[in-house]
Formats: C-alpha cells, sequence, structure tokens
C-alpha cells in the first residue's frame, strides 16, 4: 500500500493552492480530521469520512465517501495500512487530487513493528500524544505549502494547539505514573495502546492483534485467563469501536477460576467519541482513556479529567 501510494502522491503537487475559501479537506478517521480542524481553522472547511464508534480496519468506502474525496481540494489520511480497506479509494483520489498520510515523514525509528505484523508498524500513534503533536506539525506544513499566502496562520495555529497536546503529553505522564507498579497492565480487546503503554509505562495485553481483522482464538484467550488469575489484575477494557465478546469471555474465563475481573471502563481505541462531546476531540478522547485506565487500576486522576470537561467516565456495565 505505502509504495504505490506513495508513487501516486507525487504525482499531483500543492502549487495550486485553493481557488477559493474556505476550501474543503476530506479526513478518513475523526482523530485526523480534529488535528487538522484545529490547525487549519476558519480558512477551510473540515470533514471526516469514519464516524464514531466506526472500525477503520475493517472501514470499506462507499460510493458516497469516493465522492466527498473527489470534491475535496486537500485529503488527509493516518496511514501505516490503518485504513487497509480504503486503499483502492485513496488510489483513485490521489490521482486527481492530493492526498497525504499524516504519518508520512516520521521518522521510523520512532514507530513500532509487532512481530506478528512483520514488515508493517503499528499504526495507533495517536496513543502518545508527543508523537501525534509530530504528525499535526506534518498537516500544518502541508496546508502551508498548499496555501502559501496563509502559511503563518497555519503555523501560529499549529502552535497553539501544541501547547494543549503537551499539556496532554504531560497529564498522561503523571497520571499513568500515578498507578501502583503492580497494577500497571492494561488488557484490551486489541493491541491500540502499544504507544501508550511505551510513553507512559504501561504493560499492554490485547485479545487480538494490532488489526482487528485478525481473530482471537480460544487458546489466545485461555493464555490470557491464566496471566490474568496468575497476575491477579482486577481490571479490563472494552473498546468503542471493537467487539466486547472476546473481552467478556476473559471475565467468565477467570470467574470459573474464582478470581474476580471486572470491566474498568471502555476505551475509545480506533474512533473518538460521539460528535459534539469533548470526548469527541482528540483531547477528549485521550483524556478519557488515560483517566479511565488510571482511576480502574488504582492511580489517582481528577473524575472529570484533565480539564473537568469529561462525561463519560464512569465504568462501563
Amino acid at each position: 500500500m505505502v509504495g504505490i501510494l506513495a508513487v501516486l502522491m507525487g504525482s499531483v503537487g500543492l502549487a495550486d493552492g485553493p481557488g477559493n475559501y474556505p476550501y474543503k479537506i476530506v479526513c478518513t478517521t475523526g482523530m485526523v480530521a480534529d488535528v487538522v480542524r484545529n490547525v487549519a481553522g476558519d480558512l477551510a472547511v473540515v470533514n471526516g469520512i469514519i464516524g464514531e464508534g466506526v472500525d477503520p480496519h475493517l472501514y470499506q468506502a462507499t460510493r458516497g465517501d469516493i465522492g466527498k474525496l473527489l470534491k475535496a481540494d486537500v485529503v488527509f489520511y493516518s496511514g501505516l495500512m490503518l485504513e487497509g480497506k480504503m486503499t483502492d479509494a485513496l488510489i483513485r483520489v490521489a490521482r486527481k487530487k492530493p492526498v497525504f498520510a499524516v504519518t508520512e515523514l516520521l521518522d521510523e525509528t520512532l514507530l513500532l513493528e509487532p512481530p506478528e505484523f512483520e514488515g508493517h508498524h503499528d499504526p495507533h500513534l495517536w496513543m502518545d500524544a508527543s508523537l501525534w503533536k509530530q504528525c499535526t506539525k506534518m498537516a500544518a506544513d502541508t496546508l502551508a505549502e498548499f496555501d502559501r499566502k496563509n502559511a503563518a496562520t497555519y503555523r501560529a495555529n499549529y502552535e497553539r494547539y501544541a501547547e494543549r497536546l503537551d499539556a496532554l503529553d504531560d497529564y498522561s505522564r503523571r497520571a499513568l505514573g500515578s498507578i501502583p507498579e503492580k497494577s500497571r497492565v492494561l488488557v484490551t480487546a486489541h493491541d491500540a495502546f502499544n504507544y501508550m503503554a511505551r510513553a507512559y509505562g504501561l504493560e499492554v495485553r490485547g485479545i487480538q492483534g494490532i488489526s482487528t481483522e485478525s481473530e482471537a482464538g480460544i487458546d489466545d484467550i485461555n493464555r490470557l485467563v491464566d496471566e490474568i488469575v496468575r497476575r491477579e489484575i482486577g481490571a479490563v477494557f472494552v473498546e468503542s469501536s471493537v467487539s466486547e465478546r472476546n473481552v467478556r469471555s476473559l471475565i467468565e474465563g477467570a470467574k470459573s477460576r474464582e478470581h474476580e475481573v471486572v470491566i474498568g471502563g471502555k476505551l475509545f481505541s480506533d474512533a473518538m467519541g460521539k460528535s459534539g462531546t469533548y470526548e469527541g476531540t482528540y483531547l477528549g478522547m485521550i483524556d478519557h482513556n488515560v483517566t479511565v485506565i488510571v482511576r480502574a487500576l488504582g492511580g489517582y486522576a481528577p473524575e472529570k479529567g484533565m480539564l473537568g470537561k469529561l462525561s463519560e467516565t464512569s465504568s462501563h456495565k
């Protein structure tokens, strides 16, 4: 995917700039759309395609989606195979429009490559606010090149937003660092939290691999149940865009061995919260995740999160 898409993207440049304002930007995921929106400000209308609670690993572009992409002046996507089933649509659009992955200029030494995903990088970079800040800068630099007369505005918007990302990174480090060492194990439906784990000192155990296209077998679940019982892990987490079935199986398996495990909360992994809410922004998504994890695993975090804005921090039933 990366090779052919990169070639096609070189065929459509940014030199022409917008014909009028506000111009149109279309993004794949909500996480990409939100940071691009903060950088573009009033100069562009930014819309996303893949909505709340929708798994981008499995999403296939509709005819309507392709129409939106073709009407855009610029298209941004996450990359690193996150939107794998949208490859054909992105290739079609890249023949006619400038299309960019926000991850494409990152230093590869910063990327994780799990053994089960050999040859490909883990795409869930947004779980580390410092890495997503770099992706946001890529978007800002791209828009500054596309619309050169407003380059200073895009860069100023980025600098203001980067301060908020720095604050989020600091909150994540302090809050997750308050979890007792024995409890610093995050058990989730799939491996979407490895960048968070590396940045903030957690262990992650996902039932499925880094792509939800993979299937968890009974042996995978039994091995994780063994670990939960052995390490006396008391809370596991479900995800908003992934079925709860396998997590429920963990709880039942532990219960059959006389070990009680509760669902510590619902996390936003591959999609943000409801549009129009704080959790429906990138900052709110990560604030929610960090706060829920910390409070469920015995650390300290304010009930309403970093800015006192959270509305969905209660444990999922």
